[in-house]
């Protein structure tokens, strides 16, 4: 099944429409989708290597827009349910330290998440709940996003096939690993909240 994804994203990746399908996939993953942008970027750039700056370019842009998305949706979300549950369970004061520590290293936190693999939807939407300066979290995010994606465009551009048969060898094993990531990633923040 997933050789069957990785190759109709290969065909994708092609298609006179590739750069619209990798905007949609950047945004809708930093506030609600599991499946990182990489999974379009890397086939895309393998696919035309002259293509590397302008794909990792929208795959930035895209990503932030939808972050600054998962960030309203933490805001918005926050006052009519998040609040009345948190109240309701008597955490509302262990949020409120959570919530000025999470601030106090804001940008790290921020950053961190948006260069690793680590969940960025989960962070964009805590950087809503906690209110996080949102000129602070949306520098620290084009940074962030703008080392990932030109990174992984750069690596694909330099190495090419070489970079191509090591995601086809390996596709199970970082599958997998992205979903425990993401999984890791929500136990962390209930952990923390």
């Amino acid at each position: 099944m997933l050789q069957a994804t990785y190759d109709r994203l290969m065909r994708a990746a092609a298609h006179r429409r590739a750069n619209y399908w990798l905007a949609l996939i950047s945004f809708i993953e930093s506030s609600v989708f599991p499946i990182p942008p990489d999974t379009m970027l890397i086939p895309m750039v393998l696919a035309d290597r002259n293509n590397a700056w302008k794909a990792a370019g929208i795959c930035t842009i895209a990503s932030v827009l939808g972050g600054l998305a998962g960030y309203a949706i933490g805001a918005l979300l926050y006052e009519a349910v998040g609040l009345p549950l948190l109240e309701f369970y008597g955490y509302a004061e262990k949020f409120a330290s959570f919530t000025a520590q999470y601030n106090e290293w804001g940008a790290w936190i921020v950053f961190g998440a948006g260069v690793t693999p680590f969940p960025y939807k989960v962070i964009t939407i805590a950087s809503g709940v906690t209110h996080l300066d949102l000129l602070i979290f949306t520098v620290a995010s084009v940074l962030a996003r703008g080392i990932r994606f030109y990174l992984v465009a750069a690596l694909c551009w330099r190495f090419g096939p070489a970079v191509q048969k090591t995601i086809e060898k390996n596709l199970g094993l970082w599958t997998t690993a992205a979903f425990l990531l993401l999984v890791g990633g929500f136990a962390l923040v209930k952990y923390l909240g």
